[in-house]
């Protein structure tokens, strides 16, 4: 590259896409965007909030000039994702946490299998879904309608950071774990056939997915549920 040499100083919270170096000087082609430059550096633009420039916010679309000292924060919290209801599509490695995100009520979609970043982009953009992932290929398609990485490998974090960053309304307990379908209040005989039959001596109360017919009912890890449920609660 012979263009301009910038300095680039990155929040601590985005030091894991830049191997721990927040602050590093650069020579630019002097035609790219500073979006590109970002993302060249491993950021996704997903996790990018304001582009400072010489003490002045400036788009991603700004080419930068000789000199030109570049500060790069972090998303602000709670985002809001303008323009539609707020829902969310996870990829295939996500299933624990689009399980916890339906106990909460949350609309999200999961894919259960590999089908490719350009068809989770596709989707993402055809129903209007916050893509979530720890894919930074897929976060950086220009297609997705919105997006979001995922930090942490656990779920407990994974949860807490998501409810953290995008503060969704949460209906506990209305919403299939399983495929996503709201739930409705059910009688024992609607969901016999589904039932063992110690299941049906000891329970009273069901509800069933009006989307999948999936029976539930408080069995023996409802408490571990309800503490999932409690946390994210108590958090808001």
């Amino acid at each position: 590259m012979n263009g301009p040499e910038i300095h680039v100083e990155f929040a601590p919270e985005l030091a894991v896409f830049v191997q721990r170096r927040p602050h590093r000087t650069l020579v630019t082609d002097g035609v790219s965007s500073l979006g590109h430059v970002v993302e060249s550096l491993g950021v996704p633009l997903t996790e990018v909030g304001a582009l400072v420039v010489d003490g002045r916010e400036v788009p991603p679309s700004h080419v930068p000039g000789p000199a030109e000292r570049l500060v790069v924060r972090p998303v602000e919290r709670p985002q809001r994702v303008p323009g539609a209801p707020l829902r969310f599509l996870l990829d295939v490695h996500l299933g624990t946490l689009a399980r916890r995100l339906r106990l909460l009520g949350v609309d999200t979609a999961y894919e259960s299998t590999d089908i490719g970043d350009p068809a989770l982009a596709a989707r993402s953009a055809a129903e209007k879904r916050v893509m979530l992932s720890r894919d930074r290929g897929l976060l950086r398609r220009r297609e997705l309608w919105a997006g979001a990485f995922v930090y942490s490998t656990r779920p407990d974090d994974q949860l807490h950071d998501v409810l953290d960053r995008f503060a969704p309304e949460l209906s506990p307990w209305t919403r299939c774990t399983a495929c996503n379908g709201l739930l409705r209040q059910a009688t024992k005989d609607e969901v016999a056939a589904q039932l063992k039959h110690g299941t049906q001596r000891s329970y009273d109360v069901f509800a069933q997915c009006t989307a999948c017919g999936r029976a539930y009912w408080k069995g023996a890890h409802h408490d571990q549920l309800e503490a999932i449920v409690a946390r994210a609660l108590n958090n808001r």
